[in-house]
Formats: C-alpha cells, structure tokens, sequence
C-alpha cells in the first residue's frame, strides 16, 4: 500500500507542476479557470488519497462536499463571464 501512496504522490505532483505552470502562463482567462478547476480537481484526489491512506471514512465526505462546491464555483464564474461577454 505505501508503494501506491509514494507513486500517486509523485503523479499528483507532477500533475500540481504541470497545472499551475498552465495556470501562470494561460494565454486567456478560460485557460486559467480551466487550470483552477484541474487545480480543485487534484486537491479532490489529494482528500481521497488522504482518506485510503489514514482508512478515515469522513475525508471522503469531505472530498464529496469540495467538488460539489468547486463545481457550483466554476459554474457561478462561467455564468459570471457569460454575461461579461455578451454585455
């Protein structure tokens, strides 16, 4: 089990790096909200990784309520920039 642990860690770093590196150099504001939604994305599997590791059911309860809320956020900005747009 801890082999797994190391080897998601390490593509979960690789994956943080390439996405914030997306997130600095997005030519455009969607490619940004795109790479702060890959962002909340990962810190979702960074909670479940969490969770098998310390076999704590209540980090899945809490990667459930941070993705509904991340996705009600990205939703509320793409309506945000929806109206920006046609304005």
């Amino acid at each position: 089990m801890t082999i797994m642990i190391i080897i998601s860690a390490v593509f979960i770093i690789l994956a943080v790096i390439l996405t914030f590196i997306r997130f600095l150099i997005g030519p455009t504001v969607y490619d940004r909200i795109a790479a702060l939604d890959v962002l909340t994305l990962i810190t979702t599997v960074i909670i479940v990784v969490l969770a098998v590791n310390y076999k704590q059911k209540i980090f899945m309860d809490v990667a459930i309520v941070y993705s509904l809320l991340s996705f009600i956020g990205v939703i509320a900005f793409a309506r945000f920039m929806e109206k920006k747009i046609d304005q």
